[in-house]
């Protein structure tokens, strides 16, 4: 997990675990209370926080979750460091951890159909057939880094390496960090919470490094 205090208007901290390790999820919660943000930004759209909430929170029972190979090649990748769930855990604990303390929850993520357009326009056919190919190697075949965060770097380098993946992840994570400075207006802290992968970039956004931060889509 990686963490850092940002000024981006309000006081900021970043936090990034790695997706679907369960053993990620205390110190998050542990970060957070020790920091007692007002409000809580989260790398998901609106469509994933709400059934996330609904079948994962509140049902009394969860639904089975099918994975495509891609995500079985991912999980299996990462169990040689601890426990893994899908849905990813991170955020199904954090809305638990929240709704016992009232604290919001905002997603952060362009809406589904936003993020749909998004990928078209930045991933041509090309691009998506190359993609596809790694997504099935790499799920075959999955890294073997020394560490759970060097697992979710190597990973996404391979599934997302690609120009047009990373112009994709670059328009996705400007929209996000603009959400999170509308999100810290009026507040003195607030927290963002994003995939492993996503920190670096999102940091940069967030402290005004990258020129395009608050560009509109």
């Amino acid at each position: 997990m990686k963490t850092e205090r940002v000024r981006s208007g309000s006081d900021v901290l970043l936090v990034a675990p790695v997706r679907g390790l369960l053993a990620e999820v205390p110190p998050l919660l542990s970060q957070l209370e020790a920091f007692a943000p007002e409000a809580v930004g989260v790398g998901l759209s609106a469509d994933e926080l709400a059934s996330l909430e609904q079948y994962f929170v509140r049902s009394d029972a969860e639904p089975v979750v099918p994975l495509t190979s891609n995500e079985v090649g991912e999980v299996r990748g990462l169990a040689r460091f601890g426990e893994v769930r899908v849905p990813n855990p991170t955020y199904v604990e954090l809305l638990r951890w929240a709704d016992g303390g009232s604290l919001p929850i905002e997603p952060l993520d362009p809406s589904d159909d936003r993020t749909a357009r998004l990928f078209t326009e930045h991933i041509g056919y090309v691009e998506l057939v190359r993609r596809t190919v790694k997504e099935r190697s790499v799920g075959r075949h999955p890294p073997t880094p020394s560490t759970p965060d060097e697992f979710a770097l190597a990973w996404d380098r391979e599934v997302a390496g690609g120009r047009g993946s990373r112009d994709f992840a670059r328009a996705r994570d400007r929209h996000l960090a603009r959400r999170a400075q509308r999100l810290g207006q009026g507040k003195s802290r607030i927290a963002v919470v994003v995939d492993r992968e996503r920190f670096d970039l999102v940091r940069a956004l967030l402290a005004g490094e990258v020129a395009e931060a608050i560009a509109e889509d």
